[in-house]
């Protein structure tokens, strides 16, 4: 029976051989260089605009090695998850294999450049803030080498073997291990180096949206075969023939939807980390955003007032600016409350007040007092924000409301992301989905069931892959995409009493058991290492 099985896989398999041909090569080279080229000229007119001279090379070579692995890491992050958009498209021949893959790609590309920006700077605070504040410094460059590096390892290495992991699950555990590293390195516990709470709202999200995948998939397909009675849906592919145009239509507009919303959830990813070498590099262009609307620093003045009044500040809190910080950051790095904390967080929104109403506004901040601004605004940022899920302090509704508003007005100057970085990102993630795509399509597509994927059972598993990543897109969350579908298509089986093939869903299980932990541990490691050399 397997036999029997195993040839009719074989005989109706897709032709994954395709290319993209000489000329898709030519454009594939053209499309790498121009990028290049496109980065360096937005970097060098920003630095040019905030004043920076490009003749500081050596800042700019640290930049650009800093870049080119973000982004390798983000090209990586594209081939290794490409089947989950592609490969249901591929098996039920919807389209054929090398259309598929630049389809994938060019919505990939549109996700990342329409994407909202939240999910980015959600992995950013997972880090420690005393890293972030000092992402300039020596260990600010370790920091960001060693989360991508190791990053990279882990999916080059689960990609190699043909195993869909989750890039969103590595970088976690690379952030993780960091913090942990950082802080065994100053004598602190190692649970002292990240901020649990995030950890575990994000680990919740990728716990439970495989199950999601899985139970929604499962019961969708089941939904489907009870309302939709045409028999040409739960049918295998007919030797590479395509299916009918409305069966069709249904799997390329879902390969197209889990396209677009990887790309707006996972290009994000990147975004953030970039953020971080970039301010870190060259502060004066990218610390602040410069281009804030006119009527901003009055805003700002109005919402800061308000903030003051909402934490019940005194006439004379006796506090100066240093020690607010000093306070302010210890609260944020150990998350102990005390009664000085909320004085100190006054004392804070004060002295940021007073240091933009000298200035007149953001973009007039001379270069030397950027990154002391920034770091102020970022400080009082996740101050108001761990202060909002302090249980030892209870806010009216109104003082919530107040202090959520200047948070916002303080994300606007500190929290933004230049048109260049998404395109960067866009076309890292997009043209990395064009290549070595077939390795974990191979997977996804023959060694999840034991029977042949069917139209029903592709356009189930990716409309709730689309839908899941959707939702989380909203809700500021990273989620696995690869967890997902993969978990989705191994639902569909189950619900058809396909079977499952047992070894591929032990791969899938191991690679997400250890997923955490040797990512936690090879960023970790390479955090001591390069915090040695640098």
């Amino acid at each position: 029976m397997s036999a029997t099985i195993a040839a009719s896989d074989q005989h109706s398999r897709p032709n994954l051989d395709g290319g993209l041909g000489l000329a898709g090569q030519l454009g594939f080279g053209a499309t790498i260089v121009a990028a290049i080229a496109y980065v360096a000229y937005s970097i060098y007119m920003d630095a040019n605009a905030a004043g920076v001279s490009a003749l500081a090379i050596l800042p700019f070579i640290l930049l650009f090695v800093a870049l080119m692995i973000a982004l390798g890491f983000e090209f990586v992050n594209g081939f290794h998850d490409t089947a989950n958009a592609v490969a249901t498209v591929i098996y039920t021949n919807a389209m054929p294999a090398h259309v598929a893959v630049v389809w994938s790609g060019f919505f990939n590309f549109l996700g990342v450049l329409l994407s909202t920006g939240v999910v980015a700077f959600g992995i950013v605070s997972l880090l420690p803030v005393e890293l972030i504040l000092q992402v300039g410094s020596n260990a600010g460059f370790a920091m960001v080498f060693a989360l991508l590096i190791a990053a990279i390892i882990w999916n080059l290495a689960t990609w190699w073997i043909g195993i869909p992991s989750s890039s969103s699950h590595t970088l976690i555990g690379s952030i993780i291990g960091v913090g942990v590293a950082n802080a065994m390195m100053h004598g602190k516990s190692g649970t002292a180096g990240v901020d649990w709470s995030k950890a575990t709202e994000i680990g919740q999200a990728l716990l439970f949206s495989p199950l999601i995948g899985f139970g929604v998939a499962a019961l969708l397909f089941v939904a489907m075969k009870l309302l939709v009675r045409n028999q040409a849906l739960y049918q295998e592919p007919k030797d590479g023939l395509p299916p009918p145009w409305w069966i069709r239509g249904l799997l390329i507009f879902t390969c197209t939807g889990v396209s677009f919303a990887h790309g707006s959830n996972d290009g994000q990813k990147g975004m953030g980390l970039i953020m971080l070498i970039l301010i870190g590099t060259v502060p004066t262009a990218y610390a602040l955003n410069r281009a804030v609307p006119a009527h901003y620093t009055a805003e700002f003045h109005a919402n800061a007032d308000a903030a003051r009044v909402a934490l019940h500040e005194g006439p004379d809190a006796g506090i100066a600016a240093a020690d607010a910080r000093k306070l302010v950051t210890a609260y944020i790095a150990d998350r102990q409350f005390t009664p000085a904390v909320t004085p100190a967080m006054a004392a804070l929104v004060k002295d940021i007040d007073r240091q933009v109403a000298e200035y007149g506004s953001l973009a007039q901040v001379p270069a030397a007092a950027v990154e002391n601004v920034r770091n102020d605004m970022y400080l009082a940022s996740e101050g108001i924000k761990r202060l909002g899920k302090e249980k030892a302090i209870q806010f009216s509704e109104g003082e919530k409301k107040a202090l959520d508003t200047y948070k916002a007005s303080l994300d606007a100057g500190t929290r933004f992301i230049p048109t260049w970085v998404k395109v960067a990102v866009a076309f890292a993630l997009g043209l990395g989905t064009m290549v070595g795509w077939k390795r974990i399509v191979v997977t996804v597509g023959e060694k999840i069931g034991k029977s042949h994927l069917t139209y029903a059972q592709g356009a189930s598993a990716e409309l709730v892959a689309m839908g899941t990543i959707f939702a989380a897109d909203h809700l500021g969350l990273p989620v696995s995409t690869t967890h997902v579908l993969s978990s989705g298509v191994a639902g569909t089986m189950a619900a058809n009493r396909s079977g499952l093939q047992m070894s591929t869903i032990r791969n899938l299980a191991m690679a997400w058991v250890l997923t955490l932990p040797v990512s936690i541990l090879l960023s970790g490691t390479l955090y001591m290492l390069f915090s040695s050399l640098f």
